[in-house]
């Protein structure tokens, strides 16, 4: 892949970064040794201070308002500002981070004021999420899991005419490395008339992407789907960690509740909307036979080039393997190409009665399965619902995930002649 006609930066860790080249520049929300939280920007192994360039007057106009709006706690008041604010300041930081800028000895001569090496730096969580729904879009998991639970019928009809969602628990939302807690809650045992109570025994990842909403709606004005990109500011990865014992007592007839309420990763940088640019495509076509989307789910340039080219990849490291000081094993390897509705179409459709979307609001886009068996994005589809145990490097085997396995999500972006660009890590480790 020749990439030699792209710029590059004078932030030299930034150039062949695998995650956060000149091209990426990701917004996120960090704390220095003796600073409190405040925003900031990826570029190879550092983090760039917004609160620092602001003092010191390197963006003005436009990009100015938006660093002032970025440079916070939180990157609610950014994400409102919309999409010709990101892009004003995308483009002074590309201006700024290039390797040919005037202003070079002046950057360098700030050092770790203004570029704080991220070893050294706490994340946090990016906004305050007031909603967070998790939708259902992976048509092969959607699949895999109702040949579980239904054999006879496994995608119920509505599947193709609605993107299925799920208000989620916003508040045991957390960061990546936040440690995640076995929950609790009633089960019933094969054959059992009556529900037991205890820990569950059945404890899941789910590989999902995270769509953060930039600009919201009023409440009764749905967001048409020609106009949804304008309300999405980017993207993270996303564990939704789920009890499946739990969830397959309590998920008829309202859907999951304490089985997934309990906790759910995501990785702390927000991947913006134009940095996914170059990695846009078309949606793939929907197999024969399949509905059209309804006209309010339907835009032809969101067919053309609304979905993303995303790898997508998942990691698992237990107690055992980090003793004996193995590398963690990849269990998956899919693509946000497995969506069967666009993010645009998760839009419309959240909006269309009516309800009101706000900055910092949250989707998940539900499991992004492959069709292929190395390409599935939890272990209840690996181990066909704990039948078949998935074999490890080290002799070890898994149906669901032990006290001290810590799963690891990554996703790369990759296409002929374009940098490829990455969203970091979504860690977490399991307790109990």
């Amino acid at each position: 892949m020749s990439t030699s006609h792209h710029p590059r930066s004078w932030v030299a860790s930034a150039n062949d970064h695998p995650d956060f080249p000149l091209q990426n520049l990701p917004l996120g929300v960090f704390s220095r040794p003796g600073f409190g939280k405040r925003g900031g920007v990826a570029i190879g192994d550092f983090i760039l201070d917004l609160q620092t360039a602001l003092e010191a007057s390197l963006f003005n106009g436009a990009a100015r308002v938006a660093v002032e709006a970025a440079s916070r706690g939180q990157l609610n008041d950014f994400f409102a500002l919309g999409g010709s604010s990101r892009q004003a300041l995308r483009h002074e930081l590309l201006h700024l981070l290039d390797e040919k800028t005037l202003q070079r000895e002046r950057l360098q001569a700030m050092g770790e004021r203004l570029l704080v090496p991220m070893a050294d730096c706490q994340m946090h969580m990016p906004a305050q999420v007031g909603d967070y729904t998790d939708f259902y879009v992976g048509i092969h998991h959607a699949m895999n899991v109702g040949k579980l639970f239904r054999p006879d019928n496994p995608l119920l009809p509505n599947y193709k005419y609605v993107p299925i969602a799920y208000h989620g628990r916003a508040s045991t939302l957390g960061v990546s490395g936040m440690p995640v807690r076995r929950p609790n809650g009633q089960t019933l045992k094969p054959g059992a008339e009556t529900p037991d109570f205890g820990p569950s025994k059945r404890l899941d990842y789910e590989l999902e992407v995270g769509v953060w909403i930039g600009q919201g709606n009023e409440a009764g004005e749905p967001v048409a789907i020609d106009k949804a990109g304008e309300h999405i500011a980017g993207f993270c990865l996303l564990n939704d960690w789920s009890a499946r014992d739990l969830q397959a007592w309590e998920y008829q007839p309202l859907g999951p509740f304490l089985s997934k309420s309990f906790a759910t990763s995501i990785s702390p940088w927000v991947v913006t909307a134009e940095a996914l640019a170059p990695f846009r495509a078309t949606q793939p076509a929907r197999p024969e036979g399949d509905p059209q989307p309804m006209a309010y789910l339907f835009d032809e340039q969101d067919q053309a080039g609304g979905a993303l080219d995303i790898e997508l990849e998942v990691l698992l490291l237990t107690a055992q393997m980090k003793a004996q000081d193995i590398a963690p094993q990849r269990l998956s390897l899919s693509n946000t190409l497995n969506m069967y509705w666009t993010v645009a179409q998760m839009v419309a459709h959240h909006s269309v009665n009516g309800c009101k979307l706000q900055a910092g609001d949250l989707f998940g886009t539900g499991t992004l399965s492959g069709p292929q068996p190395g390409q599935l994005g939890s272990l209840l589809e690996m181990t066909e619902g704990g039948k078949r145990a998935v074999e490890l490097p080290n002799g070890e085997t898994r149906t669901f995930l032990e006290a001290g396995d810590e799963v690891i999500l990554k996703a790369r972006c990759r296409k002929e002649g374009e940098v490829s660009i990455g969203f970091g890590e979504c860690r977490g480790v399991v307790i109990g």
